[in-house]
């Protein structure tokens, strides 16, 4: 990830008109998932196979 003063950076986008992206918050490492199917949408934590939130330490803003 790289710095910069954005507090969320989206690292991975698919999709046009159903659209799923995942964001990490840079300062926790928190990755969330965002999910849009026309006006429909949710944002949530993106969770690893042990039920635990998937995060990232590297890279983080101060």
């Amino acid at each position: 990830m790289a710095k910069n003063s954005e507090r969320f950076q989206k690292v991975y986008a698919q999709g046009v008109v159903t659209v799923t992206e995942i964001w990490v918050d840079t300062r926790t490492g928190v990755h969330y998932l965002f999910h849009k199917d026309g006006n429909a949408a949710g944002f949530t934590p993106l969770l690893g196979a042990d039920g635990k939130p998937v995060v990232s330490r590297e890279d983080l803003q101060p």
